[in-house]
């Protein structure tokens, strides 16, 4: 009687991986801008919802945006409590925090200091970060 092994062999395992590292290799770059322009979206999408509650705010109250103080957080956030739905978000890009730097520079200029930057005359949101987006080299986040 002969016994048959039932087993892969050496030279068919090696081909599997080399097979799948080929395709690991030309989808990862791929992925990965896929990856860079989700983020940008959900940018664009979270700078949408604060610019329209900032509209709103203004509509509401007679003209006048919404106050930040220099630690430009509590009170911008709490004038924003009932025009943003859940917690304020975070920068998905630059340093990530939902901090606010206060600028009355117009327009904004990005310092990259803190998550976004708001001017209280104009009522300007922008993202605080000037790198430049995944989908147009020459776009930075705080033009979006």
């Amino acid at each position: 009687m002969s016994r048959q092994k039932h087993a892969f062999t050496l030279i068919e395992l090696v081909v599997v991986i080399l097979i799948l590292g080929i395709l690991a290799g030309v989808g990862a770059p791929k992925l990965f801008k896929t990856s860079g322009a989700a983020t940008e979206n959900g940018l664009r999408q979270t700078l949408s919802i604060i610019r329209d509650g900032i509209e709103l705010y203004s509509a509401d109250n007679a003209g006048t945006y919404p106050a930040c103080a220099t630690d430009g957080v509590a009170d911008f956030q709490v004038s924003m409590k009932n025009y943003i739905r859940g917690t304020f978000p975070k920068s998905p890009v630059g340093t990530g925090d939902n901090l606010i730097t206060v600028s009355a520079a117009d327009p904004l200029v990005a310092d990259n200091a803190t998550g976004w930057m708001y001017n209280t005359t104009t009522g300007e949101f922008i993202c605080n970060c000037t790198t430049a987006t995944p989908t147009n080299p020459a776009v930075t986040y705080d033009d979006l």
